[in-house]
């Protein structure tokens, strides 16, 4: 990266420092993935509960990101990277101190802490790249984002030797996010930043805004909405009012402003986006470890992450040498990862899991950063908010429909497995139903019992424990965990296939207005 064309001189620095900071969001949700199974059978938590403890940290990012990328140009991105700094070393002190009755709370509160602390930090990242580098932004913040499956990579390695070889406690190993956390805040001590062409043109709020009007504003309210109802428990007057308030502030200060409706199309993607992208990244691990065995897990996770960092750095060089707009590009992605999500369900070797996890890694790699690119191309009237909205509702959407509906349908499909046996259903059977949206409350398996059947049937493969044989019930808790695992995989690849009829109808579109292209505020 020394030749990075850039229009100041401490581009580079900014870069890296901006990476770093993306680098620790991965690295701690990576760590937090592969401690998952750890916590359920330490603390008792169903898959629905564990969903919604990681799906907090997403909930989180989409406040962070979307209230800073409403300021940062009116406070200044030093200032916000201090916020990101402090949020970052307080959900550390909010999270490794959880035991006994209040785990949950404590687990709880300091992820959704730590994902206001992402979500600060990329509401500076994200425009903070895309001003510096404005002839080629989707390549650059891909660039950007390849720090994010670095930070897996690393996560995943950390699970594996603390956890796996040196069997240090899920305290130790999530304490280490905190080293890349050290190293950006010194990357952008008192550093001079660049504001974007929005600012720089002295537009107001609520000309920014008007591309997002109403339309992108629905998409909002009807997310933040979903999290007073779900994560809040609040009356559905609470919600309304909050959600109506908001399109009611938006529609004043846009003069009534219906928006674009191709940003309302890229909103709606970019809810499927952090769905499969993030909300899947969250459970397969556990899922992979499952269907394998844990250790197994963790190298595919960090085989999967290690393909989506190298990739990241090859957007223009595939574009350029295929003739592909950003668009062309995620269509493509969206076939593949919907080809590897379907494989993956039905793996039974690591040979066979590698290849198609690498299938759905190669398809997700693009598609965060290149939606992002396309945001930034397409509308810099917006200035920092249309991406950080983008950023925003794909964290949520993942937060509150992803990791949740994911755990839900873990729980549904192992618990009707089981239901054949009435008398093992009834011994296994999570106290608490699981309940996701709309969908029909259902019964998973208890997280305690299944922890133990699972480490029984982990140490009954081990060469040293031949004589160590689970028994018949234990098998069938097993078999039924595995059943739902691969009916999650099989709903979840679904989810990219609509993608792909999006991205198709987008590529017809702009096939019809001449063809993609770079777009730029008109003096």
């Amino acid at each position: 990266m020394s030749s990075v064309p850039s229009v100041q001189p401490n581009a580079k620095r900014l870069l890296w420092a901006g990476s770093l900071g993306i680098f620790a969001a991965g690295m701690g949700a990576a760590v937090r993935g592969g401690i998952l199974a750890g916590w359920g059978s330490e603390f008792d938590f169903s898959a629905t509960q564990l969903g919604a403890i990681v799906g907090a940290g997403f909930t989180g990012f989409c406040f962070g990101i979307v209230i800073g990328g409403l300021i940062c140009d009116r406070i200044g991105y030093g200032r916000l990277i201090a916020v990101a700094f402090v949020l970052h070393v307080l959900s550390a002190c909010v999270t490794l101190p959880a035991a006994g009755a209040g785990s949950y709370t404590a687990l709880y509160c300091g992820t959704l802490i730590f994902g206001c602390a992402n979500g600060t930090l990329e509401a500076v990242a994200n425009p903070l790249v895309a001003t510096l580098f404005p002839q080629n932004r989707p390549h650059y913040l891909n660039i950007l984002h390849a720090s994010w499956p670095a930070g897996l990579v690393c996560g995943g390695v950390v699970g594996w030797v603390l956890g796996d070889r040196l069997h240090l406690g899920w305290r130790v190993q999530l304490a280490t996010y905190l080293v890349p956390t050290v190293i950006y805040g010194l990357l952008f001590w008192r550093q001079h930043m660049p504001k974007s062409e929005a600012s720089r043109r002295g537009l107001r709020l609520g000309e920014m805004l008007k591309d997002v009007g109403i339309l992108g504003t629905l998409i909002v309210a009807a997310l933040i909405g979903l999290f007073l109802k779900d994560a809040l428990n609040l009356p559905a007057s609470y919600v309304y009012a909050v959600s109506g308030s908001l399109l009611i502030i938006v529609a004043v200060i846009t003069r009534g402003s219906i928006g674009s409706w191709l940003l309302f199309v890229l909103f709606v993607t970019q809810a499927l986006v952090g769905t499969v992208e993030l909300g899947t990244d969250s459970w397969i691990q556990n899922i992979t470890g499952n269907l394998l065995t844990s250790e197994q897990g963790k190298i595919l996770f960090v085989a999967t992450s290690a393909t989506m960092f190298a990739l990241r750095f090859t957007v223009s060089f595939i574009e350029r040498n295929l003739k592909l707009s950003p668009v062309g590009l995620l269509l493509g992605c969206a076939l593949l990862a919907c080809l590897g999500l379907h494989l993956t369900s039905s793996i039974v070797s690591f040979g066979g899991a590698l290849i198609a996890l690498i299938l759905y890694a190669a398809g997700k790699a693009f598609f965060w950063p290149t939606m992002l690119g396309i945001t930034s191309d397409r509308f810099p009237r917006t200035g920092a908010i249309a991406i950080s909205i983008m950023s925003g509702i794909g964290m949520i959407s993942a937060g509150l429909i992803g990791t949740p509906g994911l755990g839900y349908a873990k729980d549904r499909f192992a618990g009707e497995a089981l239901q054949a046996d009435a008398v093992l259903y009834a011994e296994y059977r999570a106290q608490q139903p699981s309940q996701f949206l709309l969908f029909r409350p259902a019964y998973g398996l208890d997280g305690h019992k299944l922890g133990q059947v699972q480490a029984h049937m982990a140490d009954a493969r081990a060469p040293h424990a031949l004589l160590t044989q689970p028994s018949a019930p234990e098998r069938a808790v097993y078999s039924a965990s595995v059943t739902g695992d691969r009916k999650t995989l099989w709903v979840d690849a679904f989810i990219p296939a609509a993608m792909a009829a999006i991205y198709l109808l987008l590529l017809i579109y702009f096939k019809l207005i001449g063809g993609y292209r770079a777009m730029h505020i008109q003096s």
